[in-house]
């Protein structure tokens, strides 16, 4: 299985920091974000990597290079404009191969078993569900018998984790656009599934749950 970093985004809510930083470098426990991701997939046994970038997108590269210091192979994926999360992702299936393939947000923090998605027969989209935060009361979708829905008693959170097999990735538009109708049209049409995780984890959206991530890890890894 080889999986994509979206890590092209220009990172707003966090300026003026990322004015001169690309978010994925942001050092969380004085560690790069993307650095986590990386190294959590070679630890998933996954060693096939490819990267979009696009805001900053040469410092990327030049913190990362190919990627054989945390274990596996990067590719880059450039983007003049980001194209968000499914042009992103569109304009990289060249690199991704014909198997399903995995999908991380760059910009969050999560602590979820990635080996668990691998080995399995993918006939439809996977997405990894979170418990709502507090940024995100109402969530996102819920699950029942297994597949996503858009509305249901217990709505959850998508957590920026999720699988697809090429012949749903290839719907993504070669334009700038988010996944989100896709998921939803796809919900509809009872065509994807999805898993709630009830572990650790973050969108390191703004400073403030930046500095909540590291005042939780260093409390867990103090006990």
């Amino acid at each position: 299985m080889k999986a994509m970093i979206l890590a092209a985004g220009r990172g707003e809510r966090f300026r003026p920091i990322t004015d001169t930083l690309p978010k994925p470098l942001i050092s969380v426990c004085g560690k790069p974000l993307i650095f986590w991701h990386l190294e959590a997939l070679a630890q998933a046994g996954i060693h096939e990597v490819v990267v979009n970038i696009s805001w900053l997108g040469q410092q990327i590269k030049d913190r990362l290079t190919d990627g054989q210091a945390f274990g596996v192979h990067i590719q880059y994926s450039e983007e003049l404009v980001a194209l968000e999360s499914a042009g992103g992702i569109q304009k990289a299936l060249k690199l991704l191969g014909t198997e399903p393939f995995l999908v991380i947000n760059a910009d969050i923090w999560c602590d979820y078993p990635l080996q668990n998605l691998i080995g399995k027969k993918y006939t439809k989209p996977h997405l990894i569900l979170v418990d709502n935060p507090n940024f995100n009361p109402s969530g996102d979708f819920s699950i029942q018998q297994g597949l996503l829905q858009n509305c249901g008693d217990n709505m959850l959170t998508f957590s920026g984790i999720s699988v697809y097999p090429l012949p749903f990735a290839q719907q993504f538009l070669a334009e700038k656009g988010s996944i989100v109708p896709y998921l939803r049209k796809w919900a509809n049409q009872k065509s994807i599934s999805a898993e709630h995780y009830d572990g650790k984890w973050y969108d390191v959206g703004t400073i403030e749950r930046l500095q909540k991530l590291e005042q939780d890890l260093k409390t867990s890894t103090a006990h």
